[in-house]
């Protein structure tokens, strides 16, 4: 259907563009608030631009839905829309970390049939087909098979006490880059209990279910995209036996927040 070379092309090309101005490399960045504590800075235009043009010419018959641009509703009327986050985890990108990747997927009829995020601070490269697993850096990966929820893996910053049985790891800032954790067994279980939007978790999605990982919404519920509203409530990816006692654990939080 599309140049796959040709895509994984454009993705570079969209990471070398973020990585030019990342602080991280001493790259001075003009950063401001879309609203308040919601960063975004000139290199999200950038590559937001770079590859709206791209993966247009691309896939000139695919609809468009990115962080970075005014949502033109013609996209609900085509069979492929291409998902973007051009810098997902910008809050990690401003202060010069590495945790944050430029996010692509591209969706039909509501599931994601190819997902790739670009971390070039991290010297990493993901990418999914629907149907042919999932790899890092051309190699391919395994979701993790724990069995047990106590002792589960997290990406996270900090944990409420009743989650005292489970275990801290490393967090990247970029929500898909953690849901990646869960799809290369350096993590168990990813969770949010928050509205969050489709650009962010698409690519990642079906990165982690082409891992082996268990994918759904805070409730359990299958996950669809290019929606007329193009939120979710809540996210869980993880090791797929301790994907349900992670819902039943979660579900009076999931109802009291939603």
């Amino acid at each position: 259907m599309i140049d796959f070379d040709r895509f994984r092309h454009i993705m570079g090309e969209a990471g070398r563009l973020a990585l030019a101005s990342w602080p991280g490399h001493g790259h001075a960045l003009d950063v401001w608030d879309k609203s308040p504590n919601n960063p975004v800075s000139a290199a999200d235009l950038a590559v937001d631009a770079y590859l709206k043009q791209e993966l247009g010419a691309l896939l000139p018959s695919a609809g468009w839905l990115s962080e970075e641009t005014v949502d033109d509703p013609s996209r609900l009327d085509k069979g492929l829309c291409w998902l973007v986050d051009p810098i997902d985890g910008t809050r990690d990108f401003v202060r010069g970390r590495p945790g944050w990747a430029v996010s692509v997927a591209l969706i039909s009829e509501g599931r994601p049939l190819i997902g790739a995020l670009d971390a070039p601070a991290r010297g990493e490269y993901w990418q999914a087909i629907a149907g042919q697993g999932a790899h890092r850096n051309d190699l391919p990966i395994t979701a993790s098979n724990r069995l047990s929820l106590t002792g589960a893996r997290v990406p996270a910053d900090a944990l409420p006490r009743v989650d005292h049985d489970l275990v801290l790891v490393d967090k990247p800032n970029s929500i898909a880059l953690r849901i990646a954790m869960v799809a290369a067994d350096e993590a168990d279980l990813l969770a949010t209990l928050r509205w969050g939007y489709e650009w962010d978790i698409a690519a990642a999605t079906l990165i982690a279910r082409e891992a082996g990982a268990a994918v759904s919404d805070a409730f359990g519920a299958p996950l669809a995209y290019n929606k007329r509203d193009p939120r979710a409530f809540g996210l869980l990816a993880a090791a797929p036996a301790i994907h349900a006692a992670a819902v039943d654990r979660l579900a009076e939080r999931a109802s009291r927040m939603a």
